[in-house]
């Protein structure tokens, strides 16, 4: 089993949520986020600076089975991916057990159904 967190931007959330789905993750946890980027100023629109360093993202946290670690990482890249510097980043952790609460099944089983 693995955790797979991706770090993304909000306006591409609906899209990786749905990309996802298809590569059969069907349970995510998100949260939004403010990151610190390297940009030292602010922008400047209409007479208004804007702050920059501080960036509005979304972190999509998921457990799967060993399986669908490949499909769901191209999935979140193919949707995610503008080309532009700040897309995201994604990190995959080893998972040594899971338990379902309701019954106490252990392990992959305890995830969900599918196979």
């Amino acid at each position: 089993m693995k955790k797979v967190e991706a770090i993304i931007r909000k306006a591409q959330f609906e899209e990786v949520k749905d990309a996802l789905h298809e590569a059969d993750i069907d349970f995510i946890t998100y949260w939004d986020v403010t990151g610190v980027g390297n940009e030292k100023s602010g922008s400047i629109f209409r007479a208004k600076v804007y702050e920059t360093r501080f960036i509005q993202r979304r972190v999509i946290s998921f457990v799967c089975r060993d399986q669908f670690v490949e499909p769901a990482i191209e999935a979140i890249i193919k949707s995610a991916k503008t080309g532009e510097m700040g897309d995201g980043k994604i990190f995959i952790s080893e998972i040594t057990d899971s338990v379902r609460i309701r019954n106490g099944e252990r392990g992959p089983e305890a995830l969900y159904i599918k196979e």
